[in-house]
């Protein structure tokens, strides 16, 4: 297969420790047209120039920190008619965040594609969901074993984030009465988001970004009743008025006390 012959030829690369297949094609969740994501993961110092060589004349494959902190580089090439994305991962950072999720701390980063913020838990999360393609020395492999358990410390900790959401909800009113779009719009974006995750995580569940959450939230048992419907009722017209934009808040705020409720409802 071509896709498993490109992951050896990377995983000869001076620095490349492995290569795991991820995003939708890993989960078996992929469409015809979807990407081959392929998690090029490093230690130290990467040969780029070979990665240059191996990608071919005319792809630009960008360094580590050419994409910015989180997602820090790769390349987007197409192979046999079909888009096939390289993206870099330093293993030592995976591994700290790794030990850092096992304790419970998480952070939430700026990179750009990642309009809600780049929740570093999805490091782990990735190793976890993804398919080991090729692992010479066997880390990648030992790495998902130990991530196919969700830490009950990150579950307690993202569920317990959640009352950012509210936090949120409290500066979108302030916002309305000054008919903000922007601001209030942003305000109740992010505080779908932070509720999408501690669901997410009240489940067990790793939350790799914001594609196709929210119709993976509204399915999960700890969301309130017609949650997804109720999010694209406040998300898609906010209004333009003070009198509009504090209805949307009204109804946002009812939804994320409800689901904060039900979150701190403790389950067996």
């Amino acid at each position: 297969m071509i896709i498993e012959d490109m992951a050896r030829g990377l995983a000869q690369v001076p620095g490349v420790v492995g290569v795991l297949l991820g995003g939708s094609r890993a989960r078996g969740e992929h469409r015809p047209e979807s990407d081959w994501d392929l998690g090029v993961y490093y230690r130290g110092e990467l040969d780029v120039a070979a990665l240059r060589a191996l990608a071919g004349p005319g792809v630009d494959v960008a360094a580590p920190g050419g994409w910015g902190p989180w997602v820090n580089g790769g390349a987007w090439l197409r192979v046999g008619g079909a888009a096939v994305d390289w993206i870099l991962r330093d293993l030592d950072r995976v591994e700290r965040v790794w030990a850092d999720c096992c304790e419970g701390r998480y952070e939430v980063g700026v990179q750009a594609g990642h309009p809600l913020g780049f929740w570093s838990p999805c490091y782990a999360g990735e190793v976890a969901l993804g398919q080991v393609l090729a692992d010479p020395g066997g880390e990648l492999t030992g790495l998902r074993r130990r991530t196919a358990r969700y830490p009950e410390k990150l579950r307690e900790a993202l569920t317990a984030g959640a009352w950012e959401a509210e936090f949120l909800a409290g500066a979108a009113a302030k916002g309305a009465a000054r008919a903000d779009v922007l601001h209030v719009s942003l305000c109740l974006s992010r505080a779908v988001g932070v509720l999408v995750q501690a669901l997410y995580a009240a489940d067990r569940r790793w939350c790799l970004n914001e594609k196709g959450a929210l119709a993976v939230a509204e399915t999960l048992p700890t969301a309130p009743p017609d949650f997804g419907s109720r999010v694209r009722s406040v998300l898609r017209r906010p209004g333009d008025t003070p009198e509009a934009l504090s209805a949307t808040v009204t109804r946002a705020r009812a939804l994320i006390q409800e689901t904060l409720t039900l979150l701190r409802t403790p389950t067996e």
